[in-house]
């Protein structure tokens, strides 16, 4: 429980140690009573006092005994006595509100709870503990000094602020604009690791392809038959691999068809190569190349080829073509593809687990804007304009990446202009 009343309400219904006597962040034994007395479960309370908490306000947390019962009765009581549901998010949502978490730390609550890998779960945590919020309040902070200082010598020109030269100016500028495009740059990352890398495994019909899916989830789901053509739509499944988060979509292998219900899947299956972020390209190592095998792909995808079946003899078609060769069927199978895969997507900078910070979409929506706005300061700048132009421009960019962290106060930039340059004392 959240709020200036919990301890009083939670008091009412506890027997055990007097409110009064209760001990800051220290469990005490006690009951949970109903209105006649009668325990309804035997419970540990804790108690932290406002603005030592989550919240920033006055919390009460209850740990009782798992179980529907028990827990449906012990919430019931406490609504009797006045307390209120939490809305979804409403306990993140007062930690920001009192200014004890920044907008990008309540976002890594959810990236937490949602985090599919150790990778993911790690990322959210260093965003937790205020790593993403610590280099964004960086930048802020040399955009108000910048912005202040222009402001300053534009409103108060009887105090004979001397501005910085054009080059000063446009070195701080260049380096708040680099310290935006950093952050920008692991905007791919974030989206790996919060969504799962879109691969999506193509080929011909009867290439391997059901097979590798069935070999990297360490079961049987998709169907595997000599039939060519036995996958008709897409399956989809996410596999941990060393901390990655990779979102497997099996295809309908693609070839010229008659058959209504397979052209239908050999659509989506185009579909979902156009849309791909990694492609596993299987190909029948045994069987001489054929239109099928040339899966259309767009410049600059990233495609891993694999070469199926390496247990029968290669075909010369295949020789000399850089692929990885694999039989499914083999014993280190699954090893062996995981391992090529990692490599592949360490050495393609996929996601590197020496920084670990992950915008995600809304961080890069702001920063973006905060990059357009920058730029344009520096471009006003060199060309010469007056500084109040480049001052509105530094204010928007400051607008956007306080965005990101809940952050917007036009107080701030007066409180630097009179603290730095001493005006009116």
């Amino acid at each position: 429980m959240s709020g200036p009343d919990a301890a009083e309400l939670v008091g009412s219904v506890f027997q055990g140690r007097k409110r009064g006597r209760w001990q800051p962040r220290t469990q005490h034994l006690g009951s949970i009573v109903d209105v006649s007395r009668e325990t309804i479960d035997e419970v540990l309370l804790t108690w932290f006092p406002a603005p030592a908490s989550f919240t920033g306000e006055e919390i009460v947390e209850i740990a009782c005994h798992g179980g529907v019962v028990v827990t449906k009765r012990l919430l019931d009581r406490l609504l009797e006595v006045g307390a209120e549901p939490a809305e979804p998010g409403e306990f993140s949502r007062r930690a920001f509100e009192n200014g004890r978490i920044d907008l990008t730390q309540a976002e890594a609550i959810m990236d937490l709870i949602s985090a599919q890998t150790e990778l993911a779960a790690r990322a959210a945590n260093e965003q937790l503990a205020g790593r993403l919020g610590k280099a964004l309040e960086a930048i802020r902070q040399d955009l108000i000094g910048l912005t202040a200082h222009l402001e300053a010598y534009i409103d108060f020109p009887e105090e004979d602020i001397d501005p910085d030269s054009s080059e000063v100016l446009e070195n701080r500028g260049k380096a708040i604009l680099q310290a935006i495009e950093k952050l920008l740059e692991t905007a791919d990352q974030g989206r790996i690791l919060r969504e799962g890398l879109r691969t999506v495994i193509a080929g011909a019909p009867n290439a391997g392809k059901s097979s590798l899916l069935n070999l990297l989830l360490g079961f049987d789901r998709a169907i595997v038959n000599e039939q060519a053509g036995t996958t008709r739509d897409t399956i989809e499944e996410v596999i941990n691999l060393e901390g990655i988060p990779i979102r497997l979509i099996d295809t309908a292998g693609i070839r010229d068809s008659s058959e209504a219900i397979e052209r239908q899947g050999i659509e989506r299956s185009r579909e979902q190569i156009s849309r791909a972020e990694l492609i596993l390209q299987v190909i029948d190592g045994s069987a001489p190349a054929s239109e099928a095998d040339a899966v259309e792909i767009s410049e600059g995808s990233r495609v891993l080829r694999i070469l199926n079946k390496s247990d029968l003899s290669l075909h010369p078609d295949w020789k000399g073509i850089e692929a990885i060769s694999l039989s499914c069927h083999s014993e280190n199978a699954a090893e062996e593809i995981r391992r090529h895969l990692h490599d592949f997507l360490t050495k393609k900078g996929a996601v590197s687990s020496a920084s670990l910070t992950a915008i995600n979409a809304r961080h890069q929506h702001c920063l973006s804007r905060a990059k357009k706005n920058a730029e344009r300061a520096l471009e006003n700048l060199a060309a010469g304009e007056s500084p109040e132009f480049i001052a509105l421009d530094l204010r928007a960019a400051l607008d956007a990446v306080g965005d990101v962290i809940g952050k917007t106060d036009v107080e701030e930039i007066l409180e630097e202009i009179f603290s730095t340059f001493c005006i009116g004392k």
